[in-house]
Protein backbone atom coordinates (compact mmCIF):
# COMPACT_ATOMS: atom_id res chain seq x y z
CA UNK A 1 0.00 0.00 0.00
CA UNK A 2 1.66 3.59 -1.11
CA UNK A 3 1.56 5.88 1.88
CA UNK A 4 0.20 9.44 1.53
CA UNK A 5 2.43 12.30 1.54
CA UNK A 6 1.86 14.57 4.38
CA UNK A 7 1.51 18.03 2.96
CA UNK A 8 3.96 20.93 5.25
CA UNK A 9 4.44 24.66 4.50
CA UNK A 10 8.28 25.43 3.26
CA UNK A 11 10.32 25.85 6.85
CA UNK A 12 8.37 22.99 8.24
CA UNK A 13 9.58 20.95 5.44
CA UNK A 14 12.96 22.04 5.02
CA UNK A 15 13.37 21.65 9.03
CA UNK A 16 12.19 17.79 8.71
CA UNK A 17 14.98 17.00 6.26
CA UNK A 18 17.37 18.69 7.86
CA UNK A 19 16.60 16.67 11.61
CA UNK A 20 16.48 13.54 9.32
CA UNK A 21 19.83 14.66 7.51
CA UNK A 22 21.05 15.41 11.08
CA UNK A 23 20.12 11.86 12.02
CA UNK A 24 22.00 9.90 8.92
CA UNK A 25 24.94 12.52 8.60
CA UNK A 26 25.42 12.17 12.23
CA UNK A 27 26.11 8.09 11.98
CA UNK A 28 26.95 8.03 8.57
CA UNK A 29 29.82 9.39 6.24
CA UNK A 30 28.55 11.42 3.43
CA UNK A 31 28.99 9.09 0.97
CA UNK A 32 26.86 6.37 2.74
CA UNK A 33 23.97 8.47 2.97
CA UNK A 34 21.30 7.82 0.61
CA UNK A 35 19.08 10.64 -1.07
CA UNK A 36 16.18 8.01 -1.85
CA UNK A 37 16.52 6.62 1.51
CA UNK A 38 15.93 10.34 2.81
CA UNK A 39 13.14 11.05 0.24
CA UNK A 40 11.11 8.09 1.56
CA UNK A 41 11.46 8.77 5.24
CA UNK A 42 9.89 12.31 4.37
CA UNK A 43 7.31 10.88 2.60
CA UNK A 44 8.48 12.95 -0.57
CA UNK A 45 9.91 12.65 -3.78
CA UNK A 46 13.53 12.69 -4.64
CA UNK A 47 12.57 15.73 -6.71
CA UNK A 48 10.82 17.71 -4.21
CA UNK A 49 13.94 16.82 -1.58
CA UNK A 50 16.09 18.66 -4.66
CA UNK A 51 13.92 21.40 -4.84
CA UNK A 52 14.27 22.33 -0.95
CA UNK A 53 18.69 21.66 -1.63
CA UNK A 54 19.79 22.23 -4.87
CA UNK A 55 22.36 19.08 -4.54
CA UNK A 56 23.41 16.15 -1.89
CA UNK A 57 25.95 18.74 -1.15
CA UNK A 58 23.80 22.14 -0.32
CA UNK A 59 21.59 19.27 1.92
CA UNK A 60 25.03 18.03 4.10
CA UNK A 61 26.51 22.01 4.19
CA UNK A 62 22.10 23.02 5.85
CA UNK A 63 22.78 20.44 8.19
CA UNK A 64 26.60 21.22 9.21
CA UNK A 65 24.61 24.81 9.52
CA UNK A 66 21.84 23.46 12.17
CA UNK A 67 24.20 21.35 13.81
CA UNK A 68 26.44 23.94 14.76
CA UNK A 69 23.86 26.95 15.34
CA UNK A 70 22.57 24.18 18.05
CA UNK A 71 25.96 24.15 19.61
CA UNK A 72 26.39 28.05 19.58
CA UNK A 73 23.10 28.59 21.10
CA UNK A 74 23.53 26.37 24.19
CA UNK A 75 26.50 27.86 24.71
CA UNK A 76 24.85 31.19 24.63
CA UNK A 77 22.52 29.98 27.31
CA UNK A 78 24.96 29.48 30.33
CA UNK A 79 24.59 31.67 32.97
CA UNK A 80 27.26 34.88 33.01
CA UNK A 81 26.87 35.44 36.76
CA UNK A 82 30.13 35.05 38.84
CA UNK A 83 33.61 35.24 38.44
CA UNK A 84 35.12 35.13 34.65
CA UNK A 85 36.30 31.25 35.82
CA UNK A 86 33.28 30.07 36.91
CA UNK A 87 31.16 31.02 33.57
CA UNK A 88 34.31 29.47 31.55
CA UNK A 89 33.84 26.41 33.48
CA UNK A 90 29.76 26.71 33.19
CA UNK A 91 30.40 26.62 29.44
CA UNK A 92 33.06 24.50 28.64
CA UNK A 93 30.54 22.07 31.03
CA UNK A 94 27.48 23.00 28.36
CA UNK A 95 30.07 22.53 25.14
CA UNK A 96 31.05 18.51 26.94
CA UNK A 97 27.17 18.15 27.42
CA UNK A 98 26.77 18.75 23.88
CA UNK A 99 29.11 16.71 22.70
CA UNK A 100 28.31 13.85 24.64
CA UNK A 101 24.71 14.21 23.93
CA UNK A 102 25.80 14.16 19.72
CA UNK A 103 28.36 12.20 19.95
CA UNK A 104 29.27 11.27 16.23
CA UNK A 105 27.31 14.18 14.77
CA UNK A 106 29.61 16.83 16.85
CA UNK A 107 32.61 14.75 15.63
CA UNK A 108 31.33 14.87 12.02
CA UNK A 109 31.30 18.62 12.38
CA UNK A 110 34.14 19.46 13.51
CA UNK A 111 35.98 17.12 11.55
CA UNK A 112 34.87 18.55 8.55
CA UNK A 113 32.44 15.92 7.23
CA UNK A 114 34.40 15.24 3.84
CA UNK A 115 36.86 17.22 4.55
CA UNK A 116 36.18 18.75 1.08
CA UNK A 117 34.69 21.81 -0.13
CA UNK A 118 34.70 25.97 0.56
CA UNK A 119 31.07 25.99 2.23
CA UNK A 120 31.92 22.99 4.41
CA UNK A 121 35.78 24.38 5.55
CA UNK A 122 33.49 27.58 6.05
CA UNK A 123 30.63 26.31 8.47
CA UNK A 124 33.98 24.61 10.35
CA UNK A 125 36.03 27.86 10.26
CA UNK A 126 33.10 29.89 11.75
CA UNK A 127 32.00 27.51 14.05
CA UNK A 128 35.35 27.69 15.77
CA UNK A 129 35.04 31.30 15.49
CA UNK A 130 32.12 30.79 17.62
CA UNK A 131 32.97 28.54 20.29
CA UNK A 132 36.34 30.60 21.26
CA UNK A 133 34.56 33.70 21.12
CA UNK A 134 31.81 32.08 23.72
CA UNK A 135 34.56 30.42 25.87
CA UNK A 136 36.57 33.17 26.04
CA UNK A 137 33.97 35.93 26.54
CA UNK A 138 34.50 36.48 30.22
CA UNK A 139 37.96 36.68 30.31
CA UNK A 140 38.36 39.97 28.64
CA UNK A 141 36.97 41.28 31.36
CA UNK A 142 40.15 40.64 33.07
CA UNK A 143 42.51 40.15 30.31
CA UNK A 144 41.75 42.54 27.64
CA UNK A 145 43.81 41.26 25.31
CA UNK A 146 41.32 38.24 24.96
CA UNK A 147 38.65 40.26 23.02
CA UNK A 148 38.89 38.57 20.19
CA UNK A 149 38.38 41.70 18.29
CA UNK A 150 41.80 43.61 19.92
CA UNK A 151 43.30 40.33 20.55
CA UNK A 152 47.08 40.64 19.20
CA UNK A 153 48.42 37.77 16.15
CA UNK A 154 50.11 35.75 18.45
CA UNK A 155 47.54 34.95 21.13
CA UNK A 156 45.04 34.72 18.21
CA UNK A 157 46.92 31.78 16.80
CA UNK A 158 47.49 30.11 20.10
CA UNK A 159 43.41 30.52 20.98
CA UNK A 160 42.90 28.62 17.68
CA UNK A 161 45.45 26.18 18.47
CA UNK A 162 43.63 25.71 21.93
CA UNK A 163 40.04 25.41 20.14
CA UNK A 164 42.27 22.44 17.76
CA UNK A 165 43.52 20.85 21.11
CA UNK A 166 39.96 21.26 22.99
CA UNK A 167 37.69 19.27 20.13
CA UNK A 168 40.61 16.61 19.72
CA UNK A 169 40.60 15.99 23.38
CA UNK A 170 36.38 15.79 23.38
CA UNK A 171 36.23 14.00 20.51
CA UNK A 172 38.89 11.56 21.78
CA UNK A 173 36.88 11.49 24.82
CA UNK A 174 33.28 11.27 23.22
CA UNK A 175 34.62 8.29 21.13
CA UNK A 176 36.07 6.62 23.77
CA UNK A 177 32.99 6.80 25.94
CA UNK A 178 30.88 5.07 22.71
CA UNK A 179 33.29 2.29 22.74
CA UNK A 180 32.93 1.80 26.30
CA UNK A 181 29.20 1.14 25.43
CA UNK A 182 30.42 -2.38 23.60
CA UNK A 183 33.62 -2.70 26.18
CA UNK A 184 32.61 -2.06 29.95
CA UNK A 185 36.13 -2.58 30.95
CA UNK A 186 36.99 0.31 29.24
CA UNK A 187 37.91 3.22 31.38
CA UNK A 188 36.60 6.66 30.71
CA UNK A 189 37.73 10.09 32.35
CA UNK A 190 34.72 11.82 33.45
CA UNK A 191 33.11 14.94 31.81
CA UNK A 192 34.57 16.93 35.40
CA UNK A 193 38.42 15.68 34.65
CA UNK A 194 37.83 16.70 30.75
CA UNK A 195 36.57 20.18 31.71
CA UNK A 196 39.36 20.57 34.10
CA UNK A 197 42.19 19.99 31.37
CA UNK A 198 40.53 22.14 28.86
CA UNK A 199 39.95 25.39 31.00
CA UNK A 200 43.52 24.89 32.29
CA UNK A 201 45.13 24.21 28.89
CA UNK A 202 43.16 28.23 27.87
CA UNK A 203 44.22 29.51 30.81
CA UNK A 204 48.12 28.69 30.21
CA UNK A 205 47.77 29.41 26.88
CA UNK A 206 46.21 33.54 27.38
CA UNK A 207 48.84 33.52 30.02
CA UNK A 208 51.83 32.61 27.64
CA UNK A 209 50.43 34.50 25.05
CA UNK A 210 49.04 37.26 26.14
CA UNK A 211 51.36 37.88 28.94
Amino acid sequence: MKRSRVRLDVDERRAQLVELGLAEFGTRSFDEVSIDLLAERARISKGLLYHYFPNKRAFYVACLEEAAGRLVARLDAVSTEGSPLDHLVRAVDAYLAHVRGHGRAFATLMRGGIGQGREIAEVVDRTREALVERLTQRLAEVIPAVAIDLAPPLLQVALRGWIGFAEAASIAWVEAAIAAESDPGRAVPDAAAVRDVIVRALVATVQQAAG
